[in-house]
């Protein structure tokens, strides 16, 4: 049966699903949420009423969650690179840092943009504040991390740099990476060069004019 993914091509946490989908070639069916598609959005509603994606439907079980939809596939629906070690210390390392990138790059990186889209009165100067800062504070930390490092986790693309693509992708855009911070350029180029994610960034280009805070001309 096959695999139907519930996504839109713009959305970070998407990505992060489509990437590890890419590295393994791995066949589904694209169920676009996109207002042209109202009936798709239905399902996926019927689905997972908390209505955050992607959502994952194989037969009968639908998964949630783009780390745990990445651990499901490897399990369920192997393919020829696995997005987590089978030693179970160097799985640990891989998970640490997949929660690093989604807790301290992509959570206050989102709220610096739902601030932006917020109506004016409603905003949160000391929120937004908060999020830049705890921004560089990561940046900071990761530039260190990366020193001597291709890759977030180990020697080998994982779990951990299918989220770091986009959060790092988009981060870049909200609050920008401080050139002292050489390492973790480096690390955002060697992401956006990975033909996986490269394919993610470019079915999301028709939708870059949706982001708030303006989408810059590169990348």
């Amino acid at each position: 049966m096959t695999l139907k993914l519930y996504a839109h091509p713009f959305s970070s946490y998407c990505q992060k699903a489509l990437t590890a989908i890419y590295e393994n070639g791995t066949p589904f069916e694209w169920k676009m949420l996109s207002p042209e598609h109202p009936d798709v959005y239905a399902e996926f509603a019927e689905l997972w009423p908390i209505r955050r994606f992607p959502v994952l439907v194989d037969g009968h079980r639908t998964v949630t969650e783009a780390s745990t939809i990445i651990e499901y596939l490897q399990l369920y629906h192997p393919g020829p690179a696995p997005m987590l070690p089978e030693d179970p210390r160097a799985a640990l390392e891989v998970r640490g840092m997949d929660r690093f990138f989604d807790n301290y790059i992509s959570t206050p990186q989102q709220r610096i943009v739902f601030d932006a889209i917020r109506p004016a009165h409603q905003r949160d100067p000391r929120g937004v504040e908060e999020c830049r800062q705890m921004l560089d504070t990561a940046y900071a930390w990761l530039d260190r991390h990366m020193d001597g490092r291709q890759w977030a986790a180990g020697d080998r693309f994982s779990l951990a740099d299918c989220g770091a693509a986009p959060f790092l992708f988009y981060a870049d855009w909200t609050h920008a990476i401080d050139p002292r911070f050489a390492q973790v350029h480096a690390y955002r180029r060697r992401l956006l060069a990975r033909p996986s994610f490269a394919r993610a960034v470019d079915e999301a280009r028709p939708y870059r004019p949706l982001f708030p805070l303006g989408a810059p001309d590169r990348d």
